[in-house]
């Protein structure tokens, strides 16, 4: 603004086809604000908000859009290295049309109704950015009350784990209850394992825990209770880790327990039950 109003000051003179050059105040001006405008896209760059190359940039009026939006985000306790995971999974939030005033409810609702300090809600932020653009009415709220009815604490902790379940809508919770009582376990064993291990809010039902269930069943030759006793089972990988293990025991006529089968190391394992 500076700029524009040291140009409707000068005389007319400085307008005439005189090769004189123009006073010398405009010139130093001119550069400032060239260097500014310079200085907050390489700002911006450096936070992989905007590209390197000038050409790819935004437009100059776009700019103070997205530095309201890097402020905001700063004020409740993002720093900088984090913002690059921001623009990667979650670039909406840096858009010149984007009102980064919308989500601070959700901000509310981590420090206020989860109990998450700054630093834990930076935490559970940076783990799953897109709970900034969830709903705190039909979705953060709802799944707390439930994860709460389930037995789960300390989900203000900044896990990834705890990022993603408490941006999981709560239907989908459900229906990992939903299979473990239809496998055979009853709801207080049920909310007991979801408890234990809340990673399994985040597997696919037909991808991961039914195939998983059955392989267990039917080709280990397990009983139920012993998936009770040992539900981490349903966290292992079943081509990589339980499969193989499996077949390389039956192969020497070994059972062991579940635990023992899967929580011990390769070398470990295979140093004890040779091939």
């Amino acid at each position: 603004m500076a700029v524009i109003a040291s140009l409707h000051l000068q005389p007319l003179s400085s307008f005439s086809s005189s090769s004189s050059p123009p006073p010398s105040s405009s010139k130093p001006l001119y550069l400032k604000f060239q260097t500014s405008h310079r200085e907050n896209l390489r700002h911006l760059s450096s936070l992989g908000i905007v590209p390197q190359n000038p050409r790819l940039a935004p437009p100059a009026n776009d700019l103070p859009v997205i530095f309201s939006a890097v402020n905001f985000l700063k004020s409740k306790g993002i720093s900088d290295e984090d913002f690059p995971r921001l623009v990667f999974l979650c670039p909406q939030l840096f858009s010149p049309t984007f009102d980064i005033s919308k989500i601070d409810p959700v901000f509310d609702f981590l420090t206020g109704e989860l109990g998450a300090s700054v630093e834990e809600s930076r935490g559970l932020i940076v783990n799953c950015p897109n709970i900034l653009l969830s709903d705190v009415e039909y979705c953060l709220r709802p799944t707390l009350v439930y994860l709460k009815e389930l037995g789960l604490r300390n989900l203000n902790r900044a896990s990834k784990t705890n990022a993603h379940v408490l941006n999981t809508r709560v239907e989908k919770l459900r229906a990992k209850m939903r299979f473990l009582k239809s496998i055979g376990f009853e709801h207080e064993e049920a909310a007991r394992v979801c408890g234990r291990i809340p990673a399994i809010f985040g597997y696919s039902v037909d991808d991961n825990l039914r195939p998983k269930f059955e392989f267990l069943v039917y080709d280990m030759e397990r009983e139920l209770e012993e998936l009770k006793k040992f539900p981490q089972y349903f966290g292992f990988s079943l081509g990589k880790r339980i499969k193989p293990r499996h077949w390389h025991l039956k192969k020497k006529n070994v059972r062991v327990s579940l635990s023992r089968m899967l929580m011990w190391g390769d070398q470990k394992f295979y140093s004890k039950w040779k091939p």
